[in-house]
């Protein structure tokens, strides 16, 4: 088992949130990432996403970015946080969320 000095929550200092709930909803990953690059573009002009995660499908990239065997931030927040994302974009609580980091 790896020790890990693990923060117990993510700071999210210097990060813009944007949480959305689509009154319709979102049929799938592609739609919220569309919707996503869009608030992207608009608050950062050029931009790079860093990390996201899909509920629906339980999957994050990068995959398996935290150190820790059982973090308590999620390896694609974490990742997101210490490579410089300064953009949120969180979908339907935490159902699809993508981190950017302006170029």
């Amino acid at each position: 088992m790896n020790e890990c000095a693990v923060p117990r929550v993510a700071d999210y200092t210097g990060v813009k949130i944007i949480e959305l709930a689509p009154e319709n909803g979102l049929e799938n990953y592609q739609q919220a990432m569309a919707i996503a690059n869009e608030h992207a573009s608009t608050q950062l002009g050029e931009f790079m996403l860093l990390s996201w995660y899909d509920r629906d499908r339980d999957f994050e990239s990068p995959q398996h970015a935290s150190e820790c065997e059982d973090p308590a931030v999620p390896g694609y927040v974490d990742y997101g946080l210490h490579h410089g994302a300064t953009l949120k974009v969180d979908f339907e609580q935490g159902r699809f969320v993508f981190f950017y980091l302006p170029l």
